[in-house]
């Protein structure tokens, strides 16, 4: 093992009009001590002549053959060939900013182990970026500039896939890409939160992320809705979940229902409450929905709110805070 050597795990696939932008983006790095291990997907296109014509130029460059199918075995056979101390991972359609790995390093040398260092983000597209991909940014943004990553993970993946490093020691003591639970950047994170990696702060844009409609995360289904509730769930109950405190959940729209039918189906009690009078008093899943106010009246409970409305959420969290509760111990966004 390399100690100051950063690996770069690289799984792509047929992303042979962006994979340039994103490999001279590596070359162009301030520091020059990594190694990318590169992982062809099963591409069709030219994208493995493309980074083979690479690899030939730069010995750092090192291309194998997924001999699975999808990007965890993919990642998992990147890591099986890498060698550095430092893990970090990218994306094949993505740009790093030059000084992206010499600040990353730099941060996990004055912290040490036991730290993720993270960068803020920057969407781009040729199409332009939605209101929403904007928000995101912002919101992901806001967090990272403090370091407060963990305090909304249940709401969205709150460390980028292609812009985190790791000391090996630490990613290894997280399981690295051995989970086969999707989607596995979320999974990733949740699994750094769970062994207790604290977030470096950070204030620089390390990563340009590009939007674009066949990107894998917006049309396979790994990346669908009911995959980040399902996933949320499951680390909530593993986590943070306390079941000598009364659980609450909030919203009866479909995520709100689809977190109800998951503590049904595991047969774990709740309060299900909204503010709808249309639902108040009635019945979903055998379910009965209370008006919000029920929570007053019980002792010490733990909310889980599915609302999606931003104005909703700013008056549901107003309201959590004159009952003096607080974010991450007594209530999570779950969206």
């Amino acid at each position: 093992m390399n100690r100051s050597l950063v690996s770069i795990v690289i799984p792509f696939r047929n992303t042979d009009q962006y994979l340039s932008e994103c490999l001279d983006s590596i070359l162009a790095q301030t520091y020059q001590n990594w190694e990318v291990i590169a992982i062809n997907d099963h591409s069709t296109d030219n994208s493995l002549v493309l980074v083979n014509s690479y690899a030939e130029k730069d010995n750092r460059i090192k291309v194998f053959a997924n001999t699975g199918q999808g990007i965890i075995p993919a990642l998992q056979l990147a890591y099986s060939k890498s060698s550095g101390n430092f893990i970090t991972r990218m994306d094949s359609d993505d740009i790093m900013q030059p000084n992206r790995l010499q600040v990353m390093v730099e941060s996990l040398l004055q912290y040490g182990k036991g730290n993720v260092s993270v960068g803020q983000v920057h969407y781009f597209s040729d199409l332009g970026i939605s209101d929403g991909y904007s928000r995101y940014e912002k919101w992901l943004n806001g967090l990272t500039e403090l370091g407060t990553n963990y305090a909304e993970i249940y709401k969205e993946c709150v460390i980028p896939s292609p812009c985190w490093m790791v000391y090996r020691e630490d990613f290894d003591i997280c399981g690295g890409f051995q989970s086969n639970r999707y989607p596995e950047d979320y999974d990733l994170t949740f699994r750094f939160y769970q062994h207790n990696l604290k977030i470096i702060p950070c204030n620089e844009v390390l990563l340009l992320w590009r939007d674009y409609d066949t990107r894998t995360s917006r049309t396979h289904e790994h990346y669908a809705q009911n995959y980040f509730l399902d996933i949320k769930l499951h680390y909530f109950l593993h986590l943070d979940y306390n079941e000598k405190r009364p659980l609450v959940v909030w919203g009866a729209g479909f995520k709100g229902k689809k977190i109800a039918n998951g503590l049904i189906e595991k047969n774990i009690d709740f309060f299900w409450l909204c503010d709808n009078p249309k639902k108040i008093d009635k019945k979903i899943y055998g379910q009965e929905l209370h008006h919000f106010s029920k929570l007053e009246s019980l002792t010490d409970p733990q909310s889980l709110i599915t609302v999606a409305n931003t104005s909703a959420q700013s008056d549901i969290k107003e309201y959590l805070k004159s009952l003096h509760h607080q974010q991450a111990f007594d209530y999570f966004f779950f969206c």
